[in-house]
């Protein structure tokens, strides 16, 4: 039975939508605060960062508003066209783009830039709704191959190559989405995190080789207690041992071959050696933003009131370090709204996911929460230390109109698809 209105706004998630506005406006009493100045303070100033991002959010609000008026099979319809329009841009920009801080992702228009590789986390989203919700009781590694070989993992690699590696590994949320949809079996998502593991502490303590391999045989022994002791698991086992011991040993090769800017920012989060050249260079915003975050104590120094701040000793910290001003301002108090708001918005996406009766707008709605997600973990992660900096932003909070823009299409494509849940869609 399908279910009509005439209103464009029926059936609309209003929570989500609350949600959504009370974050970008947050967000733009941040970055005013993080640009903040006495004598230059005028939000009608169009060179000043605060007011472009104004405009910047009306923008976006229209999107929004255009997106709610456009029917959701539109974008069932045209997802894989979207999605290659956006690859197009990508490679597009790789060789008529501007370089940004050696960035070569951006094209730029007068005192605006826009950055194509931000768009693809829609357009990648809506082409693996559109493929798995199709192709029905295929095998899962079939699904498996077409999903990362022609979706995820070409524009991972043309986003690599504009200089984007930090936004480029955000395209890993999408495993969440293969996940729920039974495609990657939870043992190998576990398995993917213990090689990961085993790659930061052999990076961590690269000297320790024999050390590592032992406890991986005493852990290996331990299982083979457990189980039944056929030769199957026996060489499973020691396979294991040898895969963690692989991965231990290449990972300190592996970063010596990367750039200068990636070694240094990996060996500043890990704690190792380097020159005070180094050390300077790429773990100075870090132990900045984590002292700003720690002087703000248990509710802050006040609005306007952050001395680290106002005296700009984080570099980028109206865009990817927005966060410390909140936590020098707003201290554990606003720091901890922040992260529950969008905790709430994650959780709310994956109960609208759960409730959908197509599955193009479940998968769709599993990558949004995902993408978010992995943007909350790993941007406030490295303001605080506890990740490497990659540069990626802070959802709706970050300065930035390719950003904000971005992720507003991410959500409100969800929230419209949401709205017409009763209808017969695939």
């Amino acid at each position: 039975m399908r279910e009509k209105s005439d209103s464009i706004f029926y059936n609309v998630d209003w929570f989500t939508v609350g949600i959504y506005l009370v974050l970008i406006i947050m967000g733009w009493m941040n970055i005013y605060s993080a640009v903040y100045d006495d004598v230059k303070s005028n939000i009608f100033d169009l060179s000043r960062l605060e007011s472009k991002q104004m405009i910047f959010i009306f923008v976006s609000m229209a999107l929004a508003f255009s997106i709610l008026v456009i029917d959701a099979s539109f974008f069932t319809a045209t997802a894989y066209i979207l999605f290659s329009g956006i690859i197009l841009l990508n490679i597009a920009v790789r060789f008529l783009g501007t370089d940004i801080r050696g960035s070569h992702s951006w094209f730029k228009f007068g005192s605006l830039s826009l950055q194509p590789a931000e768009f693809a986390k829609w357009a990648t989203g809506l082409a693996i709704a559109k493929y798995l919700s199709g192709v029905g009781k295929q095998d899962w590694l079939t699904k498996l191959a077409v999903t990362l070989g022609f979706i995820a993992l070409p524009v991972f690699v043309i986003v690599v190559l504009q200089n984007e590696t930090g936004c480029a590994l955000v395209f890993a949320a999408f495993i969440v989405v293969m996940y729920r949809e039974g495609i990657i079996p939870g043992i190998i998502l576990v398995f993917g995190i213990l090689v990961a593991i085993a790659v930061v502490v052999g990076l961590k303590y690269p000297n320790h080789l024999a050390i590592f391999s032992l406890i991986l045989l005493v852990i290996g022994g331990i299982r083979l207690l457990l189980v039944r002791r056929t030769t199957k698991q026996i060489l499973f086992t020691f396979g294991i041992v040898a895969v963690f011991s692989s991965m231990y040993l290449v990972s300190g090769k592996v970063m010596e071959k990367l750039p200068e800017h990636q070694t240094g920012r990996i060996k500043s989060w890990l704690g190792l050696p380097v020159s005070r050249q180094m050390e300077d260079r790429f773990g100075y915003n870090t132990k900045q933003s984590m002292i700003a975050i720690g002087s703000g104590g248990w509710s802050g120094k006040g609005y306007l009131q952050g001395t680290q701040t106002k005296f700009r000793f984080v570099p980028e910290q109206e865009t990817d370090f927005i966060f410390c001003t909140v936590g020098e301002e707003w201290g554990f108090v606003g720091t901890s709204v922040v992260i529950i708001l969008y905790l709430v918005l994650i959780m709310r996406l994956i109960i609208m996911s759960e409730r959908q009766r197509s599955d193009f707008t479940r998968i769709y709605g599993y990558g949004v929460a995902a993408v978010f997600f992995i943007h909350l973990v790993v941007n406030i992660g490295m303001t605080i230390g506890l990740l490497p900096v990659i540069g990626i932003p802070l959802p709706f909070f970050s300065y930035g109109g390719s950003s904000l823009i971005s992720f507003t299409i991410l959500l409100f494509i969800f929230v419209k698809l949401d709205s017409q849940r009763l209808l017969v869609l695939r």
